[in-house]
């Protein structure tokens, strides 16, 4: 019955698609989860009247954050080209994608951190302070757990973007269901390849809030 009203559709090459997919989400959004907590934290930190207070560091990092979330994501793969190269010695596959997909997604997740510790309530920060905790206690203690519904909250809207750069990396031969859509699909008129890449995308983006949506109601204590 489904090979009648989806004629075009190679189940098996469609299978293979999303496995592509789900690798370069799921591999991109730990790297961009450990990045932007790393840059978050930083922006935070070294922010006015926080511990480690340094206009002129806080500055380098906030434009680097400004810079590479404003690129547009296509554009960004395409500078991003002789990087990829040199590191991986291709453009072509999954793995090619995750050099643009890190760094597009890192600094707007980083964003996401820093205002996710600002919410912080500063009295609890400064207690610790008084208490005589260190800066490593004050970040695994305080600053990590205060803020992680804010952080999984940040990381499930960051991830569902991921999935949504993945598709835009398959049209340049990144693989995934992007690039099944594209040149199985559009290329070659076989529409109903591209309504169900697009269906099977639709279902990953649905599954990853509904994950994000339940951690963060397990990890808000108010």
């Amino acid at each position: 019955m489904l090979n009648e009203w989806l004629p075009n559709v190679d189940w098996e090459r469609m299978w293979e698609a999303t496995k592509e997919t789900l690798y370069m989400t799921s591999i991109s959004v730990v790297a961009t989860f450990i990045l932007g907590i790393i840059l978050g934290l930083l922006l935070f930190l070294t922010s006015k009247g926080n511990i480690w207070q340094n206009q002129f560091v806080n500055k380098i990092i906030a434009a680097f954050v400004n810079v590479f979330r404003s690129i547009p994501f296509l554009i960004l793969i395409v500078l991003l080209i002789p990087f990829t190269k040199m590191i991986l010695g291709t453009m072509i596959g999954e793995n090619a994608a995750l050099p643009a997909l890190i760094i597009g997604a890192a600094p707007f997740y980083a964003r996401m951190v820093e205002i996710g510790l600002r919410e912080i309530d500063k009295g609890v920060i400064e207690a610790s302070k008084s208490m005589g905790a260190k800066t490593s206690t004050i970040i695994w203690k305080v600053l990590i757990p205060e803020s992680m519904p804010a952080l999984v909250s940040g990381i499930t809207v960051t991830a569902i973007a991921l999935v949504g750069y993945t598709a835009m990396a398959g049209v340049i031969g990144a693989g995934g269901l992007g690039n099944l859509a594209y040149l199985e699909g559009f290329q070659r008129s076989r529409y109903d390849v591209v309504w169900i890449a697009t269906i099977i995308i639709l279902i990953i983006v649905f599954i990853i809030q509904m994950i994000g949506d339940l951690i963060t109601s397990k990890l808000d204590k108010r």
